[in-house]
């Protein structure tokens, strides 16, 4: 007897349905055609122990398995459910019409219980597209399917059970989760808050603005000055998720097996912090099994890189062309995968290999040409794309002993959201551009030009200061999202003096 089944591959961040059909006839053999992987012919075996394990026996006579499409790699565990509901379909113990309703996806277990997979989001939004009736997934994934409306999703825990589904032996009631309920349980909920952070008003300034048009932001100060705790707070005055990045988030922390079971929908922004030993392929996602890299994970959230001098080169290399495409593209020889890395960059360093150039208080022990080569660890291509430079300077003992109110993130964020809104009105008809940050040079003549006073200003900087080129492009941006935090139409020269005080860290003049 013939009987297909459905599954699902997951490609990027996105899932394509998978036809298996299963032929139970005269002879002994088991054939499994497809272009399946290692995991998946490893199957046979896991299939039947669970069945066993049941009362049920592998059928005695020949089966072969077609997974179509035939030239898309199966890959993993994950295949394991649904070619034994087609093997026990095309064998009579399970009605045939019934899976072909449902897309079912879990790795068995020997005992037949039911393991969690990696990417269901994806899939079930895929089942939806398609048409299916339902979903059934092993119980530790259903809440993290059941996010998606319009779909009976099924959280079963046995091979049993899903027998016993199909057979209408027992009832079982689908998964529900209210988005909504989500969303106003968890967007805001935080354990850490800018009012932790005591004094350093200038640096939680200098964050603001970054937060409000999503600029990348460089902390330069000693050990111990904040910059880390700082950075772990820039989350919370960030705008909320909407509902549409929480999914593209979700689905890509779902492909690389990072939510867990109580998880149905990710809700604050992510904030990822690689250790500086990490590696090209796991900063930017690939491998032989490609996968999302940490830019990927960090995607409508922040990348912080602490130390940054201390990352490999080719690592920092690697993200200069995702910081603005905001894409990464991993090519192999046999298939090609786009994962979004729209991210904030927020890196931290010591301004010299002692940590103590240009302190208040301690001497430096480093010469000019030791300082200038610490600095040159980072080139100037990825400087480039980095529009805030500030420097962290130690906090005194009277600011540390303050017991006075400090203004808290939740004040910060109103303010952020209120720029983001009047940036999402006056980018809304450039596809593709949400914040001043991605300005491009035609749109940044356009919007970005300040008032007589602030361009002369601008340019007495520019020779005094022997700022560059690129630091004027990168002062007319922040300069429009401080107007717009101001709730000013103009760049005046306020704006322009307190963007130009980003760019004390210019490379030019800050080694000395």
């Amino acid at each position: 007897m013939l009987v297909r089944t459905f599954a699902s591959a997951v490609a990027g961040i996105d899932a394509v349905t998978v036809t298996i059909e299963v032929n139970v006839s005269q002879g002994v053999r088991f054939f499994l055609v497809g272009l399946p992987d290692i995991a998946v012919k490893e199957s046979q075996q896991r299939i039947e122990s669970a069945l066993r394990s049941l009362g049920f026996h592998w059928p005695g006579k020949q089966v072969v398995i077609n997974m179509a499409p035939a030239d898309i790699r199966k890959e993993g565990s994950a295949y394991d459910l649904p070619l034994a509901v087609g093997i026990l379909a095309a064998d009579g113990k399970i009605a045939k019409e019934g899976p072909e309703s449902f897309v079912t996806m879990g790795e068995l277990s020997l005992d037949g219980t039911l393991q969690p997979v990696r990417g269901i989001l994806p899939i079930a939004l895929r089942a939806r597209e398609e048409g299916f009736r339902g979903i059934i997934v092993p119980v530790k994934n259903a809440r993290e399917a059941a996010v998606v409306n319009g779909l009976e999703v099924y959280g079963l825990e046995t091979l049993g059970d899903v027998i016993d589904f199909f057979n209408s032996v027992r009832k079982f009631e689908p998964v529900r989760v209210d988005l909504m309920d989500i969303f106003r349980e968890e967007a805001n909920k935080y354990d850490v808050d800018f009012s932790d952070v005591r004094g350093q008003e200038n640096v939680k300034r200098a964050l603001e603005v970054a937060a409000a048009g999503h600029h990348n932001l460089l902390m330069i100060g000693p050990p111990g000055s904040g910059k880390t705790m700082l950075a772990k707070r820039l989350c919370t005055i960030m705008p909320p998720l909407t509902l549409e990045e929480a999914l593209e988030t979700t689905k890509i922390h779902s492909v690389a097996g990072k939510i867990d079971d109580h998880t149905a929908l990710m809700t604050r922004r992510p904030f990822r912090s690689p250790h500086h030993t990490i590696s090209d392929v796991a900063l930017v996602g690939g491998g032989t099994f490609p996968q999302p890299g940490e830019i990927s994970l960090g995607h409508n959230g922040v990348l912080f890189l602490d130390e940054l001098p201390e990352f490999k080169r080719s690592v920092l290399e690697v993200m200069r062309q995702p910081l603005e495409d905001r894409i990464i593209t991993i090519s192999r020889a046999k298939s090609t995968c786009d994962y979004p890395a729209s991210f904030m960059l927020i890196a931290s360093m010591n301004p010299c290999p002692c940590g103590f150039h240009n302190h208040p208080e301690k001497e430096c022990m480093c010469s000019p040409g030791m300082v200038q080569k610490y600095l040159n660890r980072i080139s100037g291509p990825l400087l480039d794309r980095i529009d805030i430079h500030i420097e962290v300077v130690p906090v005194k003992y009277d600011k540390l002993a303050d017991t006075g109110r400090i203004e808290k993130s939740a004040a910060i964020r109103e303010r952020v959201i209120q720029a983001r809104a009047i940036q999402a009105k006056r980018f809304e008809q450039f596809r593709g551009i949400y914040s001043n940050a991605q300005m491009t040079s035609a749109m940044q003549r356009r919007f970005c030009q300040p008032d007589e006073a602030g361009g002369r200003l601008l340019k007495t900087a520019m020779e005094l200061r022997g700022l560059s080129a690129r630091a004027y492009d990168r002062i007319l941006k922040v300069s429009r999202t401080i107007a717009d935090l101001a709730g000013s139409e103009n760049i005046t020269a306020e704006h322009i003096s307190e963007a130009i005080n980003y760019r004390n860290l210019d490379r030019e003049g800050w080694a000395g």
